[in-house]
């Protein structure tokens, strides 16, 4: 039998990881020298590697680990159920229990009329069904030809290849023949790089009417949704100007189309609500969700679909083709739904909205004191820092975008923190139960690697404006 534990030195672990796994998103070879960094152990907020550092989860993962590491809760569900039914699918007019609750309890949490949830086992996964679902939608409208989504440039919504098509990211749009078609992108509402002298109310509203123009030169005939991060996550935190979200939504409620909101990351509970959509004022069709809601312990995901195009698809007398082998699967299930329960029995969300999001947004919003930091956002418990050489120009760095937040991101690994870069922008989303002397200790180590980054960046002549 082989045995699952740290049982080898770094070294070799290393060398076999290169050997043999290819990683996502990553120039295997570079790493293959560097050495990836082991991962042993989790317990609350933190992370223990192979060397026995302890290191502050500032992203819970990748956004997911919403209850923290090392529940017990979750884990024994997961083994119990394991025993009662291990797998079973939920095609060939079948159903079990764990999709059942599950679903039941994802309708009870959604606002509005999102009563009705089809499984998928990723947040790719579950947009590649939401472009499924839409155009399918229309079809059975009678309007066929309704079946072009706008997205928007700089967001994320999986590297599948639908998701990536959704997703506006350009590096990913430059390998493998991305978009697909009738799939189109409008301007992202990122005041702070791209709002000029605009007031954030000004270029709130004119990015959100770009849908508006968008919509008219294709026709709202042609136009079957919109899709939203409602704040983009992986492009950055970018937390929309207010404007923004009212104007999108009277948009689409104007031209008839309908409107998707990514839950993926900011669903249960990041910032502070059930969805993104309450804490932004919208009303989508569907929402994406995964991630936070299993907080990473098991792989799923799904769409939250309104009573308007589940009915119009359930009845149009024909099978919606479209599934995947583990819709609903029955581990997953019966973990994501004991960790809804935890984050309800816990009061989780109390917790983000009146302990640990003021208290991180006191201490994160002084970090703009930095020389290095041009603005500190938060929302909820996800926030971001923009790195600049000129505070007052908000200006970009001369060297190539994402030098300097590199520079700052080695400095963070470094320091025993995980905070991300995109670009020259630092992002965090620490575990939703992070404790103010957690945050205490974030801030302290985010404050050093910004410290040596600055002297790094100084000493190396980074620090200059484009």
């Amino acid at each position: 039998m082989t045995t699952i534990t740290n049982h080898m030195p770094t070294k070799e672990l290393q060398a076999l990881d290169a050997a043999h796994h290819m990683h996502p998103f990553t120039e295997d070879a570079a790493l293959a020298k560097k050495g990836a960094r082991i991962i042993t152990r989790g317990k609350g907020v933190f992370l223990t590697d192979s060397e026995g550092n302890e290191i502050l989860d500032g992203m819970a993962g990748l956004w997911c680990v919403n209850l923290g590491y090392g529940r017990k809760e979750l884990a024994e569900v997961a083994a119990r159920q394991m025993e009662e039914l291990c797998y079973y699918n939920t095609f060939f007019q079948t159903s079990h229990v764990p999709a059942i609750a599950l679903a039941a309890k994802i309708a009870e949490l959604a606002p509005g009329d999102l009563n009705h949830v089809f499984y998928a086992g990723s947040g790719s996964e579950a947009n590649d069904t939401n472009i499924r679902l839409v155009r399918r939608y229309w079809d059975v409208k009678g309007k066929p030809e309704k079946n072009i989504i706008i997205s928007r440039k700089n967001a994320y919504h999986g590297s599948t290849m639908g998701g990536a098509s959704l997703g506006g990211m350009s590096g990913m749009h430059a390998q493998g023949g991305l978009p697909i078609p009738n799939i189109v992108h409008i301007n992202q509402p990122h005041w702070y790089a791209e709002g000029g002298d605009a007031t954030p109310e000004e270029f709130g509203l004119a990015r959100a009417r770009e849908l508006e123009a968008k919509i008219e030169e294709l026709g709202a005939d042609r136009v079957a949704a919109f899709i939203g991060e409602p704040i983009q996550g992986a492009g950055g935190v970018i937390i929309p100007p207010a404007t923004y979200w009212p104007e999108i939504q009277r948009i689409c409620d104007k031209h008839g189309i309908l409107l998707i909101a990514d839950e993926v990351i900011t669903g249960f509970g990041r910032t502070g609500n059930w969805f993104g959509s309450q804490t932004m004022g919208i009303k989508p069709h569907i929402m994406t969700i995964a991630k936070g809601l299993s907080s990473g312990y098991a792989p799923i995901g799904g769409s939250i679909i309104c009573d308007e195009v589940f009915n119009t698809i359930a009845g149009s007398g024909d099978d919606f083709n479209h599934g995947y082998t583990y819709c609903g699967h029955p581990v997953a299930a019966a973990v994501a739904l004991r960790n809804l329960e935890l984050l309800e029995e816990e009061k989780v969300l109390d917790h983000v909205r009146n302990v640990a999001h003021p208290y991180l947004m006191e201490r994160w919003q002084a970090l703009s004191d930095h020389p290095l930091v041009g603005e500190a956002k938060l929302a909820g418990l996800m926030g971001s820092i923009a790195l600049t050489p000129n505070k007052e120009t908000r200006a970009k760095f001369a060297s190539d975008a994402g030098t300097v937040g590199y520079i700052t991101r080695e400095r963070c690994f470094a320091n025993n923190l995980v905070m991300r870069h995109v670009g020259d922008r630092m992002i965090i989303s620490p575990p939703l139960v992070i404790t103010p002397s957690e945050i205490d200790i974030l801030i302290e180590r985010a404050t050093k690697s910004l410290d040596e980054a600055y002297a790094k960046i100084r000493s190396e002549g980074l620090l200059k404006a484009a």
